[in-house]
């Protein structure tokens, strides 16, 4: 018997966070073949799954291990959903270029993050760790996202997250972008001093800043 749109969506948003990959993928076959759109199976399925999941680790409950499972389980509904989702449904998406900053290694974090966000329905673009302020800048240009996304582990490392705020400035670009900076030694109050638009501490509030952000002019 086929089950109704908002079971699915239900069973699937507990196989995340179950971290049950074959659970998500014959649940994410299932939506296709009962003709369910595949754009709100993601949003209402596994991207519910992946924030009940963010809310978890939150709470201590859900530690980067576990985060990392339901993530597996995730991209595994995705990569079946994703094809079938529509031209008009992809356009919607605001585009967000996110990395770690130049000097950093450390991406688990930036990696979860990008997870949620593709899972929330944002086109990540993915720079990857060891990034140079420019690369931020003229990526973000070039692929016209609305969100620059800049993480970083090591103190360090941080003046970079500064200088890409000052580049977009010095190429007078400044107000096409919005900037969001995160990481472990990142704070509030530095994300205000070097005049980033935001600051999230974890993947799941990067989500919710992401799509205030995506709302803001």
């Amino acid at each position: 018997m086929t089950k109704t749109k908002h079971e699915l969506y239900a069973l699937l948003s507990d196989a995340v966070v179950g971290m049950d990959e074959d659970t998500a993928a014959a649940l994410s076959r299932e939506a296709i073949g009962a003709g369910y759109d595949a754009y709100e199976t993601i949003e209402q399925g596994l991207a519910k799954g992946m924030e009940r999941a963010g809310k978890l680790f939150d709470e201590s409950e859900y530690f980067v291990p576990e985060l990392l499972m339901c993530a597996d389980a995730l991209n595994v509904g995705l990569d079946i959903l994703r094809p079938h989702i529509t031209t008009e449904e992809r356009s919607e998406k605001h585009r967000i270029v996110i990395g770690v900053i130049e000097g950093d290694t450390h991406d688990i974090g930036k990696n979860l993050v990008k997870l949620m966000l593709s899972a929330a329905g944002f086109d990540v673009i993915d720079l990857g760790r060891d990034v140079p302020p420019s690369v931020f800048v003229e990526r973000a240009i070039k692929e016209e996202a609305k969100i620059i996304m800049i993480s970083s582990l090591m103190t360090t490392t941080m003046d970079g997250m500064e200088e890409t705020v000052q580049l977009l400035h010095e190429k007078g670009v400044r107000e096409k972008f919005k900037v969001a900076v995160g990481g472990g030694p990142v704070s509030s109050g530095f994300a205000e001093k070097i005049g980033a638009d935001g600051y999230a501490s974890n993947a799941n509030q990067a989500v919710k800043l992401a799509n205030e952000l995506a709302q803001s002019k």
